[in-house]
């Protein structure tokens, strides 16, 4: 019987446990059933946060760079890098992490400090970008990014505009023709999970502005002034898949950076070496936090189990709570998913305890494919 070889490739479970965590309870729970089991871990990400950690724990180097954050105050954020390969995730710059508890500026939060980190990028010798973008505190189409690399956005009397979306309103002239001239030289690579448009019904303000404490009036401000500010840059890219990423710095990348767009979780297997370490493997475990209809559209779970089963080989998956009938996972690729809301019913104890629920988890999957 050929021995068994699993690999790990797992998402974090947002709030609770990093995706490295993730490897280590299950590797744990694995091998307190089968000791000695061959167990390799690759931590994924689909380009939103925790992309830099998963390219940190697949071996790249850890490099952090003071910038601005999105309320305009000075914050640490790092970036991945290994020879000239460069994963810059927004979020570590412009993210919603970056918030006070129930502080937000949806008119006004500005991605000036995501421009920045890709500069430190270019700095340390980056010829080859990933940017992840994703988790934005931001709307302000990426004006905020493409002004930290030397772009400028003027209003009639030919000052600056204001940081955010809402001061793109006023935008009366774009002077591209300081952009750092690196940029030409550097394959950027767009790596979301999202495929929206930058404004309308499927827009950036519609579709995720209220996660970011607009109003229904400041959503309508933002629609109206990302508009405007496409008519000046070119309104055809504002229509396409992934412009509207991260509050639109989509729309910024692609407009004014050169960037290719590329669902995020083909992009970081790519980077993060996954197929060699597939080849290896005879049963694939993958996960995320929720597994529900979101995880269907791109996100990491579903692109590890789209490859796995491609390659003949089996994939199950972890979750914190499951919200996928079998038919769904079945469709996706997943021959069965272990859910910590199974082991304890209540979501704050699940989180809470998801460390030694996963290990239970993980020893059954153990006795049900592996023993």
């Amino acid at each position: 019987m050929e021995t068994a070889r699993v690999l790990v490739a797992a998402d974090k479970f947002k709030g609770s446990l990093t995706a490295v965590q993730v490897a280590e309870r299950v590797t744990a729970g694995l091998r307190r059933v089968v000791p000695g089991l061959e167990v390799e871990t690759l931590p994924v990400a689909d380009g939103g946060d925790g992309t830099v950690a998963a390219a940190v724990a697949a071996g790249f180097e850890r490099r952090e760079a003071r910038v601005t954050g999105p309320l305009g105050d000075p914050v640490t954020a790092a970036y991945a890098l290994r020879g000239t390969t460069a994963v810059v995730e927004m979020a570590e710059a412009s993210g919603l992490q970056h918030l006070p508890d129930g502080v937000f500026a949806p008119l006004t939060a500005t991605t000036y400090g995501s421009g920045e980190l890709l500069a430190a990028a270019l700095d340390a010798g980056a010829r080859s970008i990933v940017f992840g973008v994703g988790g934005s505190a931001t709307t302000d189409g990426g004006a905020g990014m493409l002004a930290a690399l030397g772009a400028r956005f003027l209003d009639a009397d030919g000052k600056p505009v204001g940081p955010g979306g809402g001061g793109l309103a006023e935008l009366a002239e774009a002077d591209l023709s300081g952009l750092d001239p690196r940029l030409k030289d550097v394959d950027l690579v767009l790596a979301s999970d999202v495929d929206n448009p930058l404004t309308g019904p499927k827009g950036a303000p519609e579709v995720y502005g209220r996660q970011k404490g607009a109003s229904e009036e400041d959503i309508a401000v933002l629609d109206a002034a990302l508009a405007h500010y496409a008519s000046i840059l070119g309104p055809e890219t504002a229509a396409l898949p992934g412009a509207g990423a991260a509050g639109g710095i989509g729309y910024g990348a692609l407009v004014a950076l050169g960037a290719r767009f590329r669902p995020g979780i083909e992009v970081m297997l790519d980077v993060l070496g996954f197929a060699p370490a597939l080849a290896r493997a005879t049963l694939v475990i993958t996960g995320e936090g929720s597994l529900d209809e979101q995880t269907l559209h791109g996100k990491a779970p579903a692109g590890v189990a789209a490859a796995a089963r491609e390659a003949g080989i089996e994939v199950v998956a972890v979750c914190g709570r499951l919200a996928l009938s079998p038919e769904a996972l079945s469709g996706a690729g997943i021959a069965r998913a272990y859910a910590l809301a199974e082991l304890e019913p209540d979501p704050a104890v699940s989180m809470a305890q998801a460390g030694p629920l996963l290990d239970r988890a993980a020893e059954s999957i153990a006795r049900d494919f592996l023993s």
